[in-house]
Parts: C-alpha cells; sequence; structure tokens
C-alpha cells in the first residue's frame, strides 16, 4: 500500500468512528466506547488507536459538530432573501444535522472552544438576517435576534424528541417545526 492509500483509509476509518459516535451518543449519551466501536465497525482497540481518551473522541465530535453547523449554515443561504425566508432555509438545514443536534442538545459544551471562550449574544450571521427581517417586515420587529435563535434551538430540539417518541416522519416533524417558527416570527399588527 501506498502512503497515500493508508492515509486515506486511516481518515476513512477515523471519520467512521466520528461518524458512528454522533449516532450513537445521539440517541444514548452515555453509550460506552465499546458501544460506539460495534457502531463503527472497528474493534475496541482500533478505536483506542484514534482516540485514546472518551475525552478525545469527545473534541473530534466537537469539531466534527462545527464544521457540520458551517456547513448547513452556508448551505442555507442565510444572506440571501428574506429575512424569514433564510430563518426557515436555516431551519430545515439544521434540523437534517439529525443525531447530531440531539448531541448537541444533551452535551451543549460539545461546540464550545474552550480557548475561543464562549462569546455572549448571538452568532453575527444569525443576528444580521433577523435584522434584515425586521427591516424587509417577514420578522416581527419585536422579537430580538438571540430571542429568535432559542427559539430556533428550542423547536429544533422539540422536534427531535417528537420524532423519537412519536414515530412521525421526518417530513412531518419537519412541516411543524416550519409551521411553529412561521407563525411565532409573522409581524403583528401594533
Amino acid at each position: 500500500m501506498t502512503d497515500q492509500q493508508v492515509s486515506g483509509s486511516r481518515a476513512r476509518t477515523r471519520q467512521a468512528i466520528i461518524d458512528a459516535a454522533i449516532e450513537v451518543l445521539g440517541r444514548n449519551p452515555a453509550a460506552s466506547l465499546g458501544d460506539i466501536a460495534t457502531a463503527a465497525e472497528v474493534g475496541r482497540t482500533t478505536l483506542h488507536r484514534y482516540f485514546a481518551e472518551r475525552s478525545d473522541l469527545l473534541a473530534a465530535v466537537g469539531a466534527e459538530a462545527v464544521a457540520r453547523l458551517g456547513r448547513a449554515t452556508a448551505q442555507a443561504r442565510i444572506g440571501e432573501g428574506t429575512g424569514a425566508a433564510a430563518l426557515r432555509r436555516l431551519c430545515q438545514e439544521y434540523f437534517d444535522l439529525g443525531n447530531l443536534l440531539s448531541l448537541m442538545f444533551t452535551e451543549p459544551d460539545l461546540c464550545v472552544d474552550p480557548a475561543a471562550g464562549q462569546s455572549a449574544g448571538c452568532d453575527p450571521e444569525f443576528a444580521a438576517m433577523v435584522e434584515r427581517g425586521h427591516a424587509d417586515g417577514t420578522i416581527d420587529p419585536a422579537l430580538p435576534a438571540d430571542w429568535l435563535q432559542c427559539l430556533v434551538w428550542s423547536q429544533l430540539y422539540a422536534g427531535w424528541a417528537y420524532l423519537a417518541e412519536t414515530g412521525a416522519s421526518r417530513h412531518e416533524v419537519l412541516r411543524l417545526i416550519l409551521r411553529t417558527v412561521d407563525g411565532a416570527i409573522a409581524v403583528r399588527p401594533a
């Protein structure tokens, strides 16, 4: 095998372990490393070769979460269209993150970089989208951006919990989330 084939194989194995960790821990945050190794179809020794400690694996999962959130935000094109339309696209993209969202809800520090410190308030891109919605009349100006960010996360959490509890289809749950968010952000007469 060439060095490139070995590094490609190692990268795929590492990614398979991270993906399995997201799926397994998203369903059961207390799952063992053995459960994750089984889901990744690797031995526990192999898992430990890539991630010596559970904290190492969680750090890699956190980095993957940040990357996936970034991709979902980019795919939502939150800088385009009305604020409400952009918020709707963002909900759709985030909903597709599936078990990663469940894991983030149970492990809120997963996406926090301790070196960078935790910033107060909401993401500047999200805030700009909401401000655009206030200005274009599609988002109630009485609703601040940080409140709406909490609203989105709470609705996504509620949607994933409802999906797990009821067995409703993903399509139906997403429809309910979007309907709820649309109603919540609608401009009210003064």
